[in-house]
């Protein structure tokens, strides 16, 4: 365990038991989430390849816009 989750885990131990649940269940959520992504993105690279090859085909193409954030 790297020092700086041990220093998380002796603070979060202070924290009352329905705070604790909160944030063990937000840690274990997001590590879910990072197993989901990784699986799918190792599951289809060929595909992520493709789309991006086509993104930047398009861009050299001037076929794409830049994104106003403002228009959104």
């Amino acid at each position: 365990m790297t020092e700086l989750l041990e220093r998380a885990i002796t603070r979060l131990q202070a924290l009352p038991e329905s705070e604790q649940n909160v944030i063990a269940s937000i840690i274990l959520d997001e590590i879910e989430d990072e197993r989901r992504w990784d699986e799918a993105f190792s599951s289809s690279p060929n595909i992520l390849a493709k789309l991006a090859a086509s993104a930047m085909a398009e861009y050299r193409a001037g076929q794409t816009q830049e994104l106003d954030p403002e228009t959104l």
